[in-house]
């Protein structure tokens, strides 16, 4: 979730006892939640007893920093709090952020840690909604032990443009992957009786002027893009509610879009759920209400109480229906309900989770993200002849990097590093911040018959002097980091700080040197002819330092693959800086140069046409015969596969069996992908289904991908719906998403499905 300048606000502190919490497969049983019609029969029972007043009270919820005396209930320092009725039982709710664990980001619970994923970028590259499931679990888990029943999850705003500073907290470009990972995820949270949001109801693809950016794109695009991301995470993880989004979509706020909400969230989709504002998402009583908005969030952050006061008037004077603020309330407590969050108190004080066992979970994810994008000569895993190895860089002795924002852990272990930011949007609740997962020592530990040394590299001298070290050395590996938050986009995408130059000297100096990026996305690699082997680690989370040591040594075998394709230049990307970037720079300098009146200069909306439409990420790279640096789905390891025998089956439904065959000589694990085209047509080819598979050396399996029929299908407004074109389809069975070795073709009859 998105909160702006809130979090400098907080500072009170949460006890936490010794009682322990289930984790992993242990959590919660689904038993106690409702199906979706019972759900809402019984909310709509309970609502009817309501008085107006207490119906309007659970239209609004308070930010708690900013709610001092609002509430005889307890306040804890988090992201929401709305209190119940308990005369009808209905319970208190209170909100926390977020996808990659329970947050506290500028420590506004004193003393308070949390188990801390790695990013969900990193998810998305296992391609395994198991691994996403089992960090919902996890993150659930805690969650409920820390009285929190509602987590502001389930990112799934798809990655358009490289730069964008919340790409770390989404899984990726393409709408099925994303949809995909973002249910499994959700599901995983609401296992444990809480409730998940998906977020953020539509196209939050920058950050520069989230608040007032208006997104445009064609109805056809949108509902084959993005909005088939929340379609199947929606499908899949059937989320308590969602959660609107900071900017317009074609003219209209988000949070007051009435095609958005209501024709396609409710109507089309049959959503039963409530939706929540972004925190400072809503801009109108009336319109927002009568739109499809359920429930303002984080009242204090808006320019008015928007759903206090004025929507009891708006009621009583008939400009929005009672039966509306009904259905509002009603949806609420369906969402409660449906995931056994209303039945279900948290514990009266707080637990204490089973941190080990919650660690091995972020240490799993971790492992299956990190992509192997390069391995010249074999170079990795590194041979046990390396006696003398040199760790140069990204403060590899203390720690592994984590993105910033609301989505920010205080992970067990502490924090090694935590600078506070002097300026910029996101300098009130963002920290520079590292996870105490020293990939130094985890190496040191994992090698013990060798001498594993680190150098800083961060300045001119230290990076001759780290030149000087690889020499002397077998082996070098050089960490490098980019930092990106919330609030904020990355202006270009060079590694900053000179860590280009850094990579080069290590590289010119050692022959054997293997680059291992932390950043919240793609980066530019101007060395990358000169350097053996490059790891992408992403942001690791708080055992990052051990999952990276065990990459690199072979203890476990790389099996990421890319969720999100690397440019080989920015002018690749269908825009190559942030757009409004030089409007907001403006304004800044501006108000920096009035001091006095810094309030008056504010930025104006403005557009961003997205001119990709449908075509996001590698489908935008084959459309316009740009060939990326590395692809999406694109992932090495330390064997091979391959794939033989394809029988591609056509009719009313798309599949492709094949025999996937390690030809190696490790145990291995491979993701096949299979991308489909009408044959003929214009559009690229799109990602329709993949699957995780783990193979011993010289074994075959026999495996069958069949397509998701929205992808293979276009949209037409005209039905309005889905209609696949009878004829030929192109399929290829492929490692990566310009893999067109192994293409087959079927033919598919005509057919048409709801919107």
């Amino acid at each position: 979730m998105s909160k702006g300048f809130r979090a400098a606000l907080m500072g009170a502190s949460l006890l936490v006892a010794t009682a322990p919490v289930l984790a992993g497969d242990g959590a919660l049983p689904a038993a106690g939640a409702q199906p979706v019609s019972d759900a809402r029969a019984r909310a709509a029972a309970i609502v009817a007893r309501m008085t107006l007043d207490e119906k309007i009270a659970l239209a609004h919820g308070l930010f708690p920093p900013m709610a001092a005396g609002k509430t005889a209930n307890e306040l804890i320092p988090s992201a929401g709090h709305i209190d119940g009725i308990p005369r009808l039982g209905v319970p208190l709710v209170r909100e926390s952020d977020a996808s990659l664990g329970v947050a506290n980001q500028v420590e506004q619970r004193k003393g308070d840690v949390a188990t801390a994923l790695p990013s969900s970028l990193a998810t998305a590259a296992s391609f395994d909604p198991a691994i996403a499931r089992a960090g919902g679990v996890m993150i659930g888990a805690e969650a409920r032990a820390k009285r929190f029943n509602v987590l502001l999850a389930g990112g799934v705003n798809l990655t358009r443009d490289p730069w964008n500073g919340r790409n770390f907290e989404y899984l990726g470009e393409d709408p099925l992957l994303a949809g995909e990972m973002a249910g499994a995820h959700i599901a995983g949270v609401q296992s444990n009786r809480i409730v998940s949001t998906v977020k953020h109801l539509a196209l939050n693809a920058q950050e520069t002027g989230r608040m007032v950016v208006d997104a445009r794109i064609d109805e056809a695009s949108l509902r084959m893009s993005d909005l088939l991301a929340f379609q199947i995470a929606i499908e899949k993880g059937r989320p308590g509610s969602v959660m609107c989004a900071y900017n317009k979509v074609n003219g209209d706020w988000a949070c007051e879009n009435k095609h958005l909400m209501t024709d396609v969230l409710k109507r089309d989709w049959g959503y039963r759920g409530w939706v929540m504002s972004d925190w400072g998402a809503v801009h109108s009583t009336v319109k927002a209400a009568n739109a499809g908005l359920d429930q303002q969030s984080g009242q204090e952050l808006d320019k008015a109480l928007y759903f206090a006061a004025p929507l009891k008037a708006a009621v009583q004077a008939g400009t929005v229906p009672a039966a509306r603020l009904d259905d509002m309330i009603v949806r609420y407590l369906t969402g409660l309900i449906e995931t056994g969050a209303y039945d279900t108190p948290v514990p009266a004080t707080a637990q204490t989770p089973p941190y080990a066992a919650h660690a091995d979970v972020a240490q799993r994810a971790a492992e299956a993200g990190i992509v192997l994008l390069k391995n010249e000569g074999g170079l990795l895993p590194m041979a046990r002849t390396a006696k003398r190895i040199v760790v140069i860089g990204g403060r590899a002795d203390v720690g592994v990097l984590s993105g910033g924002g609301s989505s920010q852990v205080r992970s067990v272990g502490g924090a090694p590093i935590e600078v506070p930011l002097t300026s910029g949007a996101a300098m009130s609740f963002a920290r520079y911040t590292y996870h105490a997962s020293s990939p130094l020592k985890a190496l040191q530990a994992a090698l013990p018959g060798a001498t594993v040394t680190f150098v800083d590299g961060t300045d001119v001298a230290a990076a001759a002097s780290a030149a000087r070290a690889a020499r002397a050395a077998d082996m070098a590996i050089v960490f490098a980091t980019q930092w990106t938050t919330e609030a904020q986009d990355a202006t270009d995408l060079s590694l900053p700080d000179r860590q280009d130059a850094l990579i080069a000297a290590v590289a010119k100096a050692q022959p054997k040197t293997v680059a291992i990026l932390e950043t919240g996305g793609p980066v530019l690699m101007p060395w990358i002819d000169t350097v053996p082997a490059v790891v992408q680690a992403w942001y690791p989370g708080q055992r990052g330092g051990e999952a990276i040591a065990n990459i690199l040594t072979g203890k476990v075998a790389p099996s990421g693959r890319l969720p999100i394709t690397f440019p080989a230049a920015a002018t690749q990307a269908p825009r190559a800086a942030p757009v409004g970037l030089d409007r907001l720079t403006s304004v800044e300098a501006q108000a920096a140069a009035n001091p006095a009146n810094a309030s008056a200069y504010q930025l104006e909306s403005f557009p961003v046409d997205y001119v990709e439409g449908a075509n996001v990420g590698y489908r935008w790279y084959e459309k316009q015969a740009q060939r990326p640096l590395f692809a999406f789905g694109h992932g090495l390891t330390y064997t091979s596969f391959a794939y033989r025998n394809p029988v591609v089956t056509g009719g009313r439904s798309l599949s492709v069996t094949f025999d996937v065959v390690n030809t190696g000589k490790q145990v291995g694990v491979d993701v096949p992908q299979m991308y489909v085209a009408r044959d003929g047509a214009a559009m690229p080819m799109r990602l329709a289904g993949f699957t995780r598979l783990t193979l011993k050396p010289g074994e075959t399996r026999r495996v069958t991908l069949t397509a998701e029929p929205r992808v293979v299908a276009d949209y037409d407004t005209t039905l309005p719906g889905w209609r696949i074109a009878g004829g030929a389809y192109r399929v290829a069975v492929a490692h990566d998403a310009t893999d067109r070795a192994m293409v087959r073709t079927a033919t598919l009859a005509p057919m048409t499905m709801k919107p």
